[in-house]
């Protein structure tokens, strides 16, 4: 999930005129530069913020209309990114890529790559509790480092069996997505937009892989 989410940050960043889709606060950063340098502003960049929250608040309606009729939220909720990603990846490749960063198509298909980031972030959070959050790393590598220096200094093993267990969680998510940002970098400036087949593809492994722990679940269940 975190290679998913830096290969599309990346991506679109490189591919549309510098938005980002998972990195909410960039956005917010530019269009405030922007505004204060006297540049003309994207929509992309105004409307991103808007979306994203939109966009949480009802996947966090829809996992919880699940979570009553006691139906598992993690595959509905992977089947939802993907279909944003595969938008994505219809959108800029059949319209782009755009000259005109504000144009129709070029702006609806970053809002759906920043729907899709926004579900990942929702996922994680509902479906996915106790892991770390796979598309913000500057939390991640906070956790990360304050966790590794309480592994340093403590010195009581029952003291540091939490942060240690928290680091050895938190690593893997923070190399997968600086992957995902080289690996999207690479096939956007090898392939152009043709470069979010990765994401997508992964993103449909993902969904491959709920399917599959899904059906080992219930067989146990009934069992």
């Amino acid at each position: 999930m975190s290679v998913v989410a830096g290969s599309t940050d990346s991506i679109g960043f490189l591919g549309l005129n510098g938005l980002f889709t998972a990195h909410i606060t960039g956005n917010i950063v530019i269009l405030a530069a922007r505004i204060i340098a006297g540049n003309p502003a994207m929509i992309s960049y105004i409307l991103s913020v808007p979306v994203f929250m939109v966009v949480l608040f009802l996947t966090r309606l829809l996992a919880s209309g699940l979570e009553r009729a006691e139906i598992s939220t993690l595959r509905p909720l992977l089947l939802l990114q993907l279909i944003f990603l595969g938008a994505f990846l219809v959108l800029c490749v059949t319209a782009g890529p755009w000259r005109d960063a504000d144009a129709i198509l070029a702006v609806l298909a970053g809002m759906c790559g920043v729907a899709a980031m926004a579900v990942q972030n929702a996922l994680v959070q509902i479906s996915l509790r106790n892991t770390p959050t796979t598309a913000v790393m500057t939390t991640n590598v906070t956790h990360f480092m304050l966790d590794l220096g309480g592994v340093l200094v403590g010195g009581d093993s029952a003291k540091i069996a939490k942060p240690r267990s928290r680091a050895v969680h938190t690593l893997p998510v923070i190399v997968g997505f600086a992957t995902g940002c080289g690996l999207g970098a690479a096939c956007e400036a090898a392939a152009g937009l043709w470069s979010l087949v990765l994401p997508t593809g992964l993103a449909l492994l993902a969904f491959a892989m709920g399917l599959v722990h899904g059906h080992r679940a219930g067989r146990k269940a009934v069992g």
